[in-house]
């Protein structure tokens, strides 16, 4: 009161004296708030561009598989260099023309907002610059607040000291709003008009500019009238600027459109199963956080071959009833990498996510003898190492009850068979008789090797695959065999990166040599023998329903329990496993249920590897083709009716000749002649 007081009393030159006092004084306080704002910018450095990414999953031809997002938010950064010049041309004319020349406030358009908005007693005209926009996109919501206007301000001052124009364009393009739920340019590119954004037309590009003035009012799809009202703004606004030519202005306004919503489109889900193995490996294995995943922008590269997985579906879908609830898992790999190609964890993902191929475990069956066989190569059997075969009960003693394990229908040869019969015929008897003589913990010793992590016990009727494994595993296991011995480990993801393109992670292949690289090829030579009718004449051989499908070198081994029925197989690039069975551990039905597995193996190997080179498996120095009787196993004569080359580790073949079919006189005495001059050199350089 008493100020006020003075003042009036004051001369007119007081009064002007105060206020140039006054004014220097407000003058000098706003000067240093905005010397000290420009100081608390430039300290606090460039703000962090947490901007939400959709994160897209490629196959490994480059094809997207599938995409991870927020909500239903589609958005894509990709580089300024990406988007087309046009749309560059059409934001700035339409939102920011000095934008290259301001420092993050256009003042002169500040001044004139604020004349309209007295003039019209309200707010009707916009003065954000691009970088406000970008920094309210990044950081802010849109209420019309001081508070807000003020964060703005700053964020705004922190964006223009951190980043050039460009990179503040390029985010800005990335991040606004275009309606429908697509953010930043190439989502909307590709909703509308389903292109990049580097491929958009000069009418295509304009009516794109327009609609983040108003999404919903001006989406050429809700409103077309209003969105065409807006581009014809924007196309006079460059011809202004210089951007475009006068000329064309009429000429793009006019041009037709084509919207495709590409978003909209009903999209068939690739490869759903995998995708979820892709999602357990990010976040088990690579440690990757599910915000990164969700939010992160991520580009993951995968191992998938989509048609090796378009040919599994194709198989699964074509080789098992409609009407059945049966259920089935397949895993296709390289064996020489680990990569995974295909990968089928079910029937139907929308009906049960559950993925049988890498959740479910299940009993083996016979698919388990191979490691066993193995085990015997090991400790001094041979392909033609002899066995009777016959109804058998072990008495085990020590309070376990008598075991008595029996044939597929009760089928025995009530002979000796040798090892190539019995993995053939997969001969029960022959199979537990020589896991009991090597010791059951050698067999578990030598599953692991192969990389069986699930839980195994030393007992005989391991040997026959009673404790349960999982599909990737098993399969993972009998690529060892195809890969000479080196076992690696499944891969389905190559690599990832960030939406710029950087590398934060590559996958490094790596093998291990776990066995011996001859014992595995004869182990191999073992299981081409399944789909040899040459091997047995009193029964069929256990690949004998599916051989004449195969056109190529093939190895495999078939298993089957009361509840499931295994197909698990290889060609040199290529190792498949099946398993058919129902969730709720019923008993399969008939023989349909039990033949299902090696169909669909059969025929997905044939199929996936249709255009393929045909490889033979590479033969290892230390191992011997060797013209056998593959009855007894021994050395073939003329007299012989079926012969066939097997092969043996070198010093392991067999010396003894086949006398059934009345071997002449002649051959019995090459043979004794040899053991005669092995026997000599061996006294004479015993050294």
């Amino acid at each position: 009161m008493k100020f006020w007081q003075i003042y009036k009393e004051a001369t007119k030159q007081q009064k002007i004296r105060w206020m140039k006092k006054w004014g220097l004084i407000v003058s000098g306080c706003f000067a240093l708030s905005f010397v000290g704002l420009l100081l608390l910018a430039k300290l606090m450095g460039p703000p962090a561009l947490l901007v939400p990414q959709t994160t897209i999953m490629y196959a490994a031809d480059g094809s997207k598989m599938g995409e991870i997002n927020n909500g239903g938010q589609n958005r894509y950064w990709i580089p300024l260099e990406k988007i087309d010049k046009n749309v560059i041309d059409a934001t700035i004319s339409i939102e920011d023309k000095s934008f290259y020349k301001h420092n993050g406030f256009d003042m002169k358009r500040i001044g004139g907002a604020l004349l309209a908005d007295i003039k019209a007693g309200a707010k009707v005209q916009g003065a954000s610059t691009i970088t406000q926009q970008y920094a309210r996109n990044l950081f802010l919501t849109h209420e019309k607040s001081w508070r807000r206007k003020f964060q703005e301000a700053f964020y705004t001052l922190r964006l223009e000291m951190s980043y050039s124009k460009d990179e503040i364009l390029e985010g800005y393009l990335n991040t606004i709003y275009y309606g429908h739920g697509s953010y930043g340019i190439q989502s909307a590119s590709r909703y509308y008009f389903g292109k990049d954004a580097e491929e958009l037309s000069l009418s295509e590009a304009t009516m794109l500019a327009g609609i983040p003035k108003g999404p919903s009012y001006y989406s050429p799809i809700l409103h077309e009238e209003n969105a065409k009202k807006r581009q014809s703004i924007i196309l006079n606004a460059m011809a202004e600027d210089g951007t475009i030519k006068k000329t064309t202005v009429q000429k793009a306004a006019s041009a037709p459109l084509t919207y495709v919503r590409e978003e909209e489109e009903e999209i068939a889900t690739v490869a759903p199963y995998f995708q979820d193995a892709v999602m357990r490996a990010l976040k088990k294995e690579l440690n990757v956080n599910t915000n990164s995943i969700q939010f992160g922008g991520l580009r993951i590269y995968t191992t998938l071959d989509p048609k090796m997985q378009e040919a599994a579906e194709h198989t699964v879908e074509n080789r098992i009833i409609d009407n059945s609830s049966i259920q089935t898992a397949l895993v296709a790999m390289d064996p020489r990498s680990g990569d995974v190609k295909a990968l089928i964890g079910g029937r139907d993902f929308e009906q049960s996510s559950f993925n049988r191929a890498l959740q479910a475990k299940r009993a083996p069956g016979s698919t388990f003898k191979p490691f066993l066989y193995y085990t015997a190569l090991e400790h001094g059997y041979t392909a033609s190492t002899p066995i009777k075969s016959e109804p058998t009960t072990f008495a085990m003693g020590d309070g376990v009850g008598d075991y008595k394990p029996k044939n597929f229908k009760n089928r025995y040869a009530n002979d000796f068979i040798t090892m190539a019969q019995a993995l053939a015929l997969s001969d029960n008897i022959y199979a537990v008789k020589t896991n009991l003589y090597l010791g059951p913990k050698k067999l578990v010793k030598t599953a692991k090797k192969f990389g069986i992590k699930s839980e195994l016990a030393s007992i005989p009727s391991l040997a026959l695959g009673s404790k349960a494994v999982g599909v990737l595993e098993l399969t993972n296991a009998y690529g060892v065999f195809a890969n000479g011995g080196k076992k690696v480990e499944p891969v389905f993801i190559t690599k990832i990166t960030d939406s710029k393109g950087k590398v934060l992670y590559e996958h490094k292949y790596e093998s291990k040599q776990v066995i011996d690289e001859n014992k595995a090829f004869v182990m191999t030579d073992l299981l081409a023998g399944t789909f040899d009718e040459k091997l047995n004449d009193y029964t069929s051989v256990t690949g004998s329903s599916i051989n004449h499908y195969l056109t190529r070198p093939m190895a495999g081994k078939s298993g089957s329990t009361p509840n499931d029925s295994w197909m698990v197989g290889y060609s040199p690039q290529l190792v498949t496993g099946v398993w058919v069975g129902y969730d709720n551990n019923e008993e399969l039905h008939d023989v349909n249920d039990t033949g299902y597995s090696k169909r669909i193996w059969a025929y997905f190997m044939e199929s996936a590897l249709k255009n393929k080179e045909i490889l033979s498996f590479e033969q290892p120095e230390g191992v011997t083709a060797v013209t056998i009787n593959p009855q007894n196993g021994k050395l073939a004569t003329e007299s012989c009716p079926v012969t066939r080359i097997s092969y043996y580790e070198k010093g392991t073949e067999p010396v003894e000749y086949c006398d059934e079919h009345g071997a002449s006189s002649e051959i019995k005495a090459k043979l004794e002649q040899k053991k005669e001059e092995k026997g000599f050199f061996k006294r004479i350089f015993s050294w």
